[in-house]
């Protein structure tokens, strides 16, 4: 007698912000590939989840605030919001709820959820970085959420230091797309040769390009007079390539900027170092094996400020990762333009400095492998763990 197939897992998703709907969306795929399609998703999600899949109960965007004024002009908005997202989980009875980035956001619709039904799997997908400041947040989340899904190798130690859920590291999203970002053999030969392409990153947020514009065409114009056969590609969104355009017509050198994310993806690969902002971006350049040094600035009382609350002993995502200053960070009061071109110089002309970065790569490389499966199946094998229903593992 044949046995009947498992009803369709029902799926709960809560996605804030534009990287947690691409995380959302990857995860919906893979779900789908590992239950053979038996899944339904109910929640709310982006234009990517939604692509996926995924019918949002309302915009993605009323649950994203940045920046006090915005969190205090956007408050009856988002108490409303996190209401109606408690309410609609509790009224579906999902098989499991995952939580994707927006902490402050998400974080509340668990506690909400879990006093109503607390035998309702929930995941946590992008671990909070307590790692940097409000290490409390750990352990507070522990009632509410059944496993954390992290996104850094060192974030599991650290949420178990804290006391915080049980934590898997599923990989970066950047994990998922090397191919993109990494020389082919003819590229390779590329970054090696005339003239080599340097990658001006300055930021994409309309404040960071007001902080930073000056102090990049300094450096740049610097670097020239040490260089001064360099081709300049300056990668920005297309939002931003008026500001952009703006922002360069005041320097002395004039980069080529491109907003399509595939000519991005191609400078990349032919790149032979790098000049960026902080961010995520450091660990794209890293892990692309692109040698680089990378700045931030900010408003001198946000500084203060962050001297005395945040926990880390860099802001360069590849250096915390490595515990090692591999690359070098001119940040706020260590800023020093002079210092910062001879540095590029340097990693453009080949040496020992170039070639430390480049062997610190490779262990930032060992250290974030996932053993071949990219990070949205692996986040998507634990989703199916943590609701009872495991995929069956790949040969």
């Amino acid at each position: 007698m044949s046995q009947a197939p498992a009803r369709p897992l029902s799926v709960f998703l809560i996605a804030g912000e534009e990287s947690g709907d691409v995380l959302g969306a990857g995860l919906m795929r893979e779900l789908g590939v590992l239950t053979g399609g038996a899944i339904a998703f109910t929640g709310i999600g982006g234009p990517r989840m939604e692509a996926a899949g995924l019918a949002s109960l309302f915009p993605m965007d009323d649950i994203t605030a940045i920046g006090v004024g915005q969190v205090v002009a956007g408050l009856p908005r988002i108490l409303k919001r996190l209401r109606e997202a408690a309410d609609a989980v509790v009224r579906a009875r999902p098989d499991v709820l995952v939580l994707i980035d927006a902490p402050d956001f998400t974080h509340r619709v668990a506690h909400k959820v879990r006093s109503r039904l607390p035998d309702l799997p929930i995941v946590k997908y992008v671990a909070p970085t307590v790692w940097v400041w409000r290490p409390g947040r750990a352990k507070a989340m522990k009632p509410d959420v059944d496993r954390v899904l992290a996104v850094l190798p060192f974030e599991p130690e650290v949420m178990a230091r804290l006391d915080g859920p049980p934590t898997t590291y599923v990989g970066h999203p950047l994990l998922g797309m090397l191919d993109e970002i990494r020389p082919n053999a003819e590229e390779a030969l590329r970054r090696d040769g005339k003239p080599p392409l340097l990658l001006v990153l300055p930021g994409s947020r309309r404040s960071e390009l007001q902080r930073l514009g000056p102090l990049f065409g300094d450096v740049l114009a610097r670097l020239v007079a040490q260089v001064p056969d360099l081709e300049l590609v300056l990668p920005t969104l297309p939002r931003r390539r008026a500001e952009v355009g703006a922002m360069v017509a005041g320097w002395t050198v004039t980069p080529r900027i491109v907003v399509d994310e595939a000519e991005k993806h191609a400078a990349f690969r032919r790149a032979r170092a790098a000049f960026a902002a902080s961010g995520t971006v450091t660990l794209e350049l890293a892990l692309a094996g692109i040698p680089s040094i990378a700045t931030y600035r900010v408003h001198w009382l946000e500084a203060r400020f962050a001297y005395h609350v945040l926990n880390i002993t860099s802001a360069i995502l590849p250096n915390l990762i490595l515990g090692e200053k591999a690359i070098p960070e001119y940040l706020q009061w260590y800023i020093d333009p002079p210092a910062m071109a001879a540095v590029l110089a340097r990693l453009i002309e080949g040496g020992p400095e170039r070639e430390a970065q480049l062997a610190a790569f490779e262990r930032l490389g060992e250290l974030m492998g996932v053993d071949g499966e990219t990070p949205s199946r692996r986040a998507a094998r634990a989703v199916l763990e943590v609701a009872g229903r495991p995929a069956p593992t790949a040969p």
